[in-house]
């Protein structure tokens, strides 16, 4: 094994915070701890670097790295270590096999967890030949770009149906309340069990980013009895009606619904009207002229959370579109969604081989 700060120049001297007050705007990224900050007039590096949180980073995340590596000019604040691999040591390597690594035994703070320059030295990584080295990162490199194409390709189908809608409704002027669509709301009840249990109840984050997501579940009490009409089923749409404000609102399309799982308070189910189709009905809900005016309904003292009321989403203004039109529509979505499901589970398997490959070459 070999210690970073026996490997890197450790380059934490030369970095300079910029409050966001006085960053001045220009076309150089300013980097923190996670990536990406913002984007100044001057820079102060210019260079193949590997930057390491310090403090605020993604600290015991399986999925989000606590390192990433940056190119050219740029600015880097107080809150990433910055480290330039030596002779010997390949750049790629380096950072991956920092992506992930397991600091629990490094960082301290209770509220904020930090990274100290000290402990970051006595960091190890496989100490490898340098062909080695190359090896394993052109390897890792190219499931990267793979992985990144895949979920570019997913982006690119959300950005095909949105850009579908403008293009069949964008022009319509007549409106109608909500109502016109959704006859009724109605929500199920949340409640938490300690224990693992068949019954699972939905959290509020299944519904987030306006898909919906089937992980975001857990146990229902053993002695719970739930009731039949709060099942969640295949084709239901459900609304988040208590959130942020950025967040209140959203709303997911249940393409398929697991098994033995319930509505809880907090997500509301439309029930939709006759000659209505519901994949059109949560494609309206989730443009963003949608979404504006359901943020001006929302209410609540709080700073974190909002609410919305039934009458108030349901008497919002939204456009007319006849059946065969919404139907047209619907018809084009479900084709998308069986690509991006093809696409998905390809992303899914290169996940799986990602960490496998990890886990071989930095344990």
């Amino acid at each position: 094994m070999a210690k970073l700060g026996e490997i890197c120049e450790i380059l934490d001297s030369k970095r300079i915070p910029i409050t966001a007050s006085e960053r001045v705007p220009g076309p150089y990224p300013y980097y923190g701890a996670n990536g990406v900050q913002d984007y100044v007039a001057d820079y102060i590096f210019d260079d193949e670097l590997i930057l390491l949180a310090e403090d605020g980073g993604n600290f015991g995340s399986k999925d989000k790295p606590i390192a990433y590596r940056v190119s050219g000019k740029c600015w880097v604040n107080n809150h990433a270590h910055v480290l330039k691999p030596k002779a010997g040591y390949d750049i790629d390597y380096v950072c991956y096999s920092l992506m992930f690594y397991d600091v629990s035994n490094l960082v301290n703070g209770a509220t904020r967890q930090k990274l100290t320059q000290a402990d970051m030295r006595e960091m190890v990584i496989p100490e490898q030949p340098l062909k080695e080295q190359q090896h394993i990162a052109a390897i890792l490199n190219r499931l990267y770009s793979l992985i990144s194409l895949r979920k570019q390709q997913l982006a690119k189908l959300d950005e095909l149906v949105k850009a579908r809608f403008v293009e069949m409704f964008g022009n319509i002027t007549e409106t109608v309340p909500l109502s016109y669509y959704i006859s009724a709301l109605s929500a199920g009840k949340s409640l938490a069990g300690e224990k693992e249990y068949t019954n699972k109840v939905l959290k509020t984050g299944a519904a987030t980013d306006d898909e919906f997501d089937p992980t975001q579940i857990k146990n229902l009490p053993t002695d719970y009895i739930p009731q039949a009409d709060h099942l969640l089923k295949t084709g239901d749409i459900i609304i988040s009606r208590m959130n942020t404000l950025e967040l209140v609102g959203a709303t997911a399309y249940v393409w398929e619904a697991p098994q033995n799982t319930y509505l809880p308070d907090r997500l509301w189910r439309a029930e939709i009207n006759k000659n209505t189709c519901p994949v059109f009905v949560w494609q309206l809900l989730i443009q963003n002229s949608s979404k504006d005016e359901i943020r001006k309904i929302a209410s609540g003292t709080s700073g974190s959370m909002k609410n919305i009321s039934k009458p108030g989403l349901l008497g919002n203004r939204v456009k007319k579109v006849e059946f065969e039109a919404q139907k047209e529509f619907s018809i084009f979505v479900e084709q998308t969604h069986r690509q991006k499901l093809t696409i998905q589970q390809s992303l899914d398997k290169l996940e799986v081989l990602k960490k496998s490959l990890m886990q071989e070459y930095f344990g």
